[in-house]
């Protein structure tokens, strides 16, 4: 079983995930991007698509790759944060929740939102757009790195979102990167705990060492 699919991990915020990668020396908070449907925790691997503008004369495709996207990836679309046209639309989002995939996140923006409401789909992006993007941009490539704004993603990388958004992990570091994670969740469970029972915050902190959680090794 990969190691991100434990039980134990399924408490884990990103709030404590992206203080683990600050911990370890690792980038990895998607900046920006935020849910706009759908239930908003996902995690999963990154199936990867990188669109580019269409070439002159040519005809822009979007949406075929949804054929090759296993059940629980999570699709993550680099549109180079381009808001004047989307790369998900309607058919893709109810065609995504049919084949059980986690979510789609999107350096760029959605459409038809309430079909994806219809169905639950969870879709993170950085807004949403009506305007389509076939015929002003092309699947360049798929499954090869892309970028999320400053966060690179390569295919395979673990993806997690919640309510405040999303965060990479590299696949051989989400082992080390969740029980990092489970650290900083047990501390904090420990701090509240400490002061419902008579304890000053900051006593409670000092004793948990909870100003060194996430500074890096």
């Amino acid at each position: 079983m990969d190691c991100w699919k434990d039980p134990k991990y399924q408490v884990l915020s990103n709030a404590e995930i992206s203080d683990a990668l600050d911990f370890l020396g690792l980038p990895g908070t998607a900046h920006g991007l935020s849910a706009v449907t759908g239930a908003h925790r996902i995690v999963g691997s990154a199936f990867t698509v990188r669109f580019a503008p269409v070439d002159i004369g040519a005809v822009g495709t979007v949406g075929d790759f949804i054929d090759d996207v296993r059940e629980g990836d999570v699709i993550v679309l680099d549109n180079g944060g381009r808001t004047d046209c989307t790369v998900w639309g309607g058919i893709l989002s109810q065609i995504a929740k049919y084949k059980n995939i986690a979510g789609t996140v999107i350096h760029g923006v959605c459409r038809d939102l309430e079909e994806a409401v219809e169905c639950s789909y969870p879709i993170f992006s950085r807004g949403v757009f009506m305007r389509t993007g076939k015929d002003r941009v092309q699947v360049e490539s798929v499954g090869t790195s892309v970028s999320l704004g400053e966060v690179r993603v390569n295919s395979g990388d673990i993806v997690v979102g919640d309510h405040d958004g999303i965060v990479v992990i590299p696949r051989a570091r989400a082992e080390e990167v969740f029980e990092r994670a489970l650290t900083t969740h047990f501390a904090e469970k420990e701090i509240l705990k400490a002061v419902m029972t008579g304890s000053t915050l900051k006593a409670a902190r000092e004793e948990l060492g909870y100003h060194t959680l996430q500074r890096r090794k």
